[in-house]
């Protein structure tokens, strides 16, 4: 009696992982690899850790790409595992693509901004290099807490809401406190965060506005 074996190739279901899955694979993924990154800098005698955001200085802009993934020992990695795992996770929430490009314009924006403001609050003649993935945690807490709010939809505003209670302390690091630790990068990944919120909240907004603009005015006669 013959029978029909299953295709291998075909896809079982949708052949799709839950947006979560993918979304939580992602940020540990991206842990993972600041883990790595720090192993290899342990193992060269920190090295890796000259490749920071060095203020005004031309060389220094390389480190607006490597910055983020550089910590200064594992005490400081392991501060901002939690941050990064939670808030990184929830960030995905709002979609791969829109956490992709919040990710990029965090890190970008907010590492220049990083390089054009670092030194201030620095003394006179000390060159200051700037390391740590608390600019980009930064940006994604100011993201989650504001981005409901412009594309005015209720579960989003309620994580905003959410993450504002539970993390709204940490918002105090934008502000001049001791010295070696970057409240420059702080604030300039918060405020990235706000300006990617705005930028990516784009499609609600305008489709928000066109709603407005088609209502016609009725008349009485």
């Amino acid at each position: 009696m013959g029978m029909t074996a299953p295709n291998p190739a075909a896809p079982s279901g949708s052949g799709r992982r839950p947006a979560w899955v993918v979304g939580a694979a992602t940020v540990v993924t991206f842990v993972a690899l600041l883990y790595l990154v720090e192993i290899w800098d342990n193992l060269t005698g920190h090295r890796l850790d000259y490749n920071g955001i060095r203020p005004l200085e031309t060389d220094g802009l390389w480190g607006v790409v490597f910055a983020p993934l550089l910590h200064s020992n594992w005490q400081h990695l392991v501060a901002n595992t939690g941050p990064a795992l939670v808030l990184g996770f929830l960030m995905t929430l709002a979609g791969m693509s829109r956490f992709v490009y919040a990710t990029a314009i965090i890190w970008i924006l907010g590492g220049l901004g990083t390089w054009l403001i670092g030194n201030v609050g620095a003394p006179p003649g000390v060159e200051t290099n700037h390391i740590g993935a608390s600019g980009l945690i930064f940006g994604w807490l100011t993201f989650l807490i504001v981005f409901g709010f412009f594309t005015r939809k209720a579960w989003e505003i309620v994580v905003g809401v959410i993450v504002l209670f539970v993390y709204g302390g940490v918002l105090l690091g934008v502000l001049p406190g001791t010295f070696g630790v970057s409240w420059q990068g702080h604030l300039c990944g918060a405020i990235a965060g706000v300006v990617a919120a705005y930028v990516l909240s784009g499609p609600e907004r305008t489709a928000r506005e066109r709603r407005r603009g088609g209502v016609a005015p009725q008349l009485g006669r």
